[in-house]
């Protein structure tokens, strides 16, 4: 604590300094004068973080293994991130070159993070897509002969095994191999969710905002009733409902819990929807197509929709993200996705008691966080892209 209050009064003191020190090397320029000061802070804690990494980098590449393993995934993650931003730069050149004149266009106005995500999301949908293959192991598989609750990192000196970089659980699974098919099931699954709740919502959203009148009041009123209750508190209710008939209905759990998301969040979707479409509605050529004799049908999907497209792909991206975490937060409550499929919320639940032994064993506390580190990439991952897209849509340019 002391080190803590140290470091921040020698942190406030340099910002100060540095400040005062660029307003009398350049004369007082704009840049330094008008610099508030929690701008100069903001550089110093920056620099400080960065000296920080360095140092940590440097005792993970330490020869000595005890201090080494101590930051081992520190330093695998500064180097994923060192080498996940030169593919993304590689691949946002790629994109400049190869493709349709569209793409080429998109690639060459992207910013370095909507590539990092884009390429992210490609990399999760592939092994999502082809996690039998890729998996060294089944997902549910007790590996004969081996032994469980081998330390992530693979240092046989520390508990480690070279043939199982990530460790394996507390019954001989492999954990690599789970997290390669918990990409396949939890993403799969939010995707899917993600999908059904925009077609629920998003279709009541498109007739209320059309047809208006008692339709728009009935639906608006229930939606309202429904967002009233918190959504996780909502799900994990209907959830421990549903725990008790899946059984005798013989319909799996996991049917339920995409149908009660999806109907939960697609109240979300309806207001965004309803919102746009109302909008869109009043316009010049609705009136002329409505003239026409044109349909409902033909209103809604050739005239509202298309002009609808970017906040709605722009929400999708923020919807999968919270269909995505609440999926993972039932699951670390035991009411999501059941075992023996792999998912990355019931894996921390199962791996949350390494973290006991994390004051003799540091390696060990590192197994879920794992499954946490999934999760937080690939929502980095969604609102890097959803951000360019916002950005996109609304029109504003640097």
């Amino acid at each position: 604590m002391i080190w803590f209050v140290v470091s921040l009064v020698a942190m406030l003191a340099i910002a100060w300094v540095f400040r005062f020190a660029g307003q009398a090397a350049t004369g007082n320029a704009p840049r330094f004068r008008d610099m508030p000061f929690g701008v100069a802070y903001g550089y110093v804690l920056g620099v400080f973080v960065l000296a920080w990494l360095v140092w940590a980098y440097a005792q993970g590449r330490s020869p000595d293994p005890a201090i080494a393993n101590k930051f081992f995934f520190l330093r695998i993650a500064i180097e994923g991130l060192i080498l996940f931003s030169i593919a993304a730069w590689l691949f946002r050149l790629l994109g400049r070159s190869v493709g349709t004149a569209w793409t080429r266009k998109m690639f060459r106005e992207m910013p370095l993070t909507a590539s990092f995500g884009i390429l992210t999301i490609i990399m999760y949908a592939i092994f999502a897509i082809f996690a039998g293959v890729i998996a060294p192991y089944g997902q549910e598989q007790i590996i004969p002969g081996v032994a469980a609750n081998i330390i992530p990192g693979g240092n046989p000196a520390m508990g480690g095994n070279p043939d199982f970089p990530l460790g394996t659980d507390q019954i001989g699974r492999d954990i690599l191999s789970r997290l390669i098919y918990g990409a396949q099931n939890t993403v799969g699954i939010a995707f899917a969710t993600t999908c059904l709740a925009f077609l629920l919502g998003g279709t009541l959203g498109f007739l209320a905002a059309t047809l208006g009148g008692w339709l728009d009041q009935i639906l608006s009123r229930a939606v309202d009733v429904l967002m009233a209750i918190p959504s996780l508190i909502f799900a994990l209710l209907l959830m421990t409902i549903a725990s008790v008939w899946a059984p005798r209905l013989g319909i799996p759990l996991t049917v339920f819990m995409v149908l009660i998301i999806a109907v939960i969040d697609s109240t979300r979707v309806y207001r965004l929807s309803r919102a746009v479409g109302q909008n869109i509605v009043v316009m010049d050529y609705i009136e002329a197509a409505k003239l026409r004799g044109e349909g409902l049908g033909y209103l809604i999907f050739k005239e509202i929709l298309p002009n609808a497209t970017a906040p709605l792909l722009a929400e999708f991206g923020l919807r999968f993200c919270f269909v995505f975490l609440t999926i993972a937060a039932l699951s670390f409550l035991g009411v999501g996705i059941q075992p023996p499929l792999a998912d990355w919320g019931t894996m921390m639940r199962d791996l949350a008691s390494f973290v006991n032994f994390a004051a003799f064993a540091p390696m060990a506390a590192t197994a879920p966080l794992l499954a946490a580190g999934a999760i937080a990439l690939l929502t980095v991952a969604v609102n890097f892209v959803v951000d360019w897209m916002l950005h996109k849509s609304s029109g504003l340019k640097e």
